[in-house]
């Protein structure tokens, strides 16, 4: 039995217009196809199932549409490629939302916030009360070469000592060593580095120091099915499924405790 909301979305649909057909045609069929991409903890294998917060969210969108997800693996360029040839209906693999992406397919409204952010080395920064003050040359941050770090580091950070490094790796054993004061690296690595290492490292700053939101993405001329998916999102942000579930696996490290074989960063 269809649950209400895939009563909702059918709702939407308009007979007679391309968009429209696609949408029934989930509906119809009973199977929403979902383009992901395998990076920890977005999308993993595990012991051969497919586990992640994308495979949550996809597998609960399925649910709320009263079909089925089935889930189809891709690079991350190959996403949208497969969405315009009609391989998949959504993708939902934490594509951030830019103009360029949104000139092939139509963004939903923000269902995950990433970004940038900084960890410290908790002693060698005891007496820093704010990240600004690590605009010196006393300090030491690295970030990985061929980053968006770099700039950012030098643009945030222009008297201080850039340590520009070859590997994540790398700048992890710096950190952990005391080796740098600060590590500037996209989440949730940096998260994930203070909950493993609590007495070594911090994470002084609540939200990212460079954002990046990402969104459902769907083909153009299909505005029923954007429509539905942001009210998927404002619902399940209302009643606390989607803030409750990216918790889960980016700001705890709870969820390594159900992995078997699933290559961890």
């Amino acid at each position: 039995m269809r649950t209400s909301w895939a009563i909702a979305a059918a709702a939407l649909v308009v007979t007679g217009s391309a968009a429209a057909r696609e949408l029934q045609e989930v509906l119809n069929t009973g199977t929403l196809r979902v383009g992901i991409t395998l990076y920890a903890p977005w999308a993993m294998r595990n012991a051969g199932e497919l586990v992640g917060f994308e495979v949550d969210v996809a597998r609960q969108l399925a649910a709320d549409l009263g079909v089925k997800a089935e889930l189809v693996p891709y690079d991350v360029e190959r996403l949208i490629p497969a969405l315009e040839s009609n391989e998949i209906d959504v993708i939902a693999a934490g594509l951030t939302i830019t103009p360029e992406r949104a000139l092939h397919v139509n963004f939903s409204a923000p269902y995950a916030e990433s970004g940038m952010t900084l960890a410290t080395h908790s002693r060698s920064t005891a007496q820093v009360s704010d990240i600004t003050a690590l605009d010196s040359e006393e300090f030491t941050i690295a970030a990985v070469e061929g980053s968006v770090a770099v700039e950012l580091a030098r643009r945030l950070w222009p008297r201080a000592k850039i340590s520009v490094v070859d590997s994540v790796d790398t700048a992890t054993e710096a950190l952990l060593t005391g080796k740098v004061h600060g590590y500037l690296e996209d989440e949730p690595v940096p998260t994930f580095l203070a909950l493993a290492n609590p007495d070594v490292i911090d994470v002084p700053t609540a939200r990212p120091l460079l954002a990046s939101r990402a969104g459902f993405a769907v083909n153009k001329g299909d505005p029923d099915f954007l429509a539905f998916l942001n009210a998927w999102i404002e619902a399940r942000e209302a009643d606390t499924w989607l803030p409750t579930t990216h918790s889960y696996w980016f700001k705890s490290l709870r969820w390594q405790e159900r992995l078997r074989d699933a290559p961890r960063r």
